[in-house]
């Protein structure tokens, strides 16, 4: 492949904080945001400063969907073939205004970047906080977000026309909270081995019962299944070999499917294997607070769920919680926490998700 400097990454529509930048002048700035530049602007200098290095790669640290984290070399031409696939399918032109209130320091933060700058995006950068919005006075033509800030941003998103959402599930309460708002919101799936997202489906307005909701492949991604259930990607232009996931899905048709969750969260409780998430859309419907499922040892079944909820014990909350799960339908007789556990703070990974197993080790062993 040819080195960087062979290709025209900075398209004459691309603005920057309302700045004209050319090759040389974007150079500049990212040195200035390198040297002079609050933490969240240092990182998206020395992105900037790596992506016009002569190098056909960026090292990026992956989050553990295809095995362990690790560190990995992505060619530049295949994040530029992810920002078209982007505009494509999202309809988003040059001259589409943008804000990035994600940290540059990760995929989907950097992958901002590039679209504005392949694309001729007029782009925005804001510090990633829970509410990016909160200091924001004009329009976007797009966004992308976290869960986390889009639910505190819920006042302020009709500045956004359209919004992804991505690094989470975006939960059932947080789903039906939206479906008022004008803003076309759409749920991602991705993760750094695909450069970023490479599905997504909206949840705005919401789709009747029968309905069943899935994500719909990007154009030039072929999907399948291997032995495990676990979702195969087959995208030559982001990545030259297949991507083999963690996640367990149903393939409806060769350009959809549902995600149902991780195989390495999966609990065998005698002999029957429960996928967490599935468990947590359900119970979503009758527990605000944050809570997961997972599996503790168990002497007859092997492993059994237990739930854990962010909130303070007490025992009107353990009696009323579980009044509501013997009442919930949906749920499944195996599916039922064998155990409660309140705590006041889940652990947390450095992106904000719930560390699952560090709030276990820490709270339980």
């Amino acid at each position: 492949m040819s080195t960087l400097i062979d290709f025209p990454f900075v398209h004459s529509e691309f603005r920057l904080n309302r700045k004209t930048l050319n090759l040389e002048q974007l150079r500049f700035a990212a040195e200035h945001f390198v040297q002079d530049g609050e933490a969240y602007e240092v990182e998206i200098g020395k992105f900037l400063l790596d992506w016009f290095n002569k190098k056909d790669f960026i090292k990026l640290k992956t989050s553990g969907s295809t095995g362990r984290p690790k560190t990995i070399k992505v060619k530049k031409i295949h994040m530029v073939n992810s920002a078209h696939a982007t505009a494509k399918f999202f309809d988003l032109p040059a001259k589409t205004t943008a804000l990035l209130c994600l940290p540059a320091n990760y995929i989907a933060g950097k992958m901002m970047l590039v679209r504005a700058m392949v694309l001729g995006w007029h782009l925005d950068t804001t510090l990633p906080r829970a509410n990016p919005l909160d200091q924001v006075y004009k329009r976007y033509d797009f966004c992308a977000m976290t869960p986390f800030q889009m639910d505190n941003s819920l006042n302020r998103l009709h500045l956004l026309k359209k919004l992804i959402v991505g690094g989470g599930t975006v939960s059932v309460h947080l789903t039906n909270i939206v479906q008022g708002i004008k803003t076309k919101i759409y749920e991602t799936y991705g993760m750094t081995e695909t450069v970023s997202h490479i599905a997504a489906m909206r949840i705005n307005p919401k789709k009747s019962k029968k309905q069943v909701r899935a994500f719909k492949v990007f154009p030039d991604v072929l999907i399948s299944q291997d032995e495990r259930g676990c979702l195969v990607i087959n995208a030559p232009k982001i990545s030259d070999e297949p991507v083999v996931t963690n996640d367990v899905v149903e393939l409806l048709t060769y350009k959809k499917f549902v995600w149902k969750g991780r195989i390495d969260n999966v609990i065998n409780s005698g002999g029957i294997k429960i996928h967490p998430e599935e468990v947590e859309k359900k119970l979503q419907k009758i527990i605000i607070q944050r809570f997961f499922i997972t599996a503790l040892p168990d002497p007859s079944l092997g492993e059994k769920p237990v739930l854990f909820v962010e909130q303070a014990f007490s025992e009107e909350n353990l009696v009323t919680l579980r009044k509501k799960i013997s009442n919930l339908k949906s749920l499944d007789r195996y599916e039922r926490p064998k155990k409660i556990y309140f705590i006041e703070k889940f652990e947390e990974t450095p992106t904000g998700k719930i560390n699952r197993q560090n709030t276990l080790m820490n709270k339980v062993g």
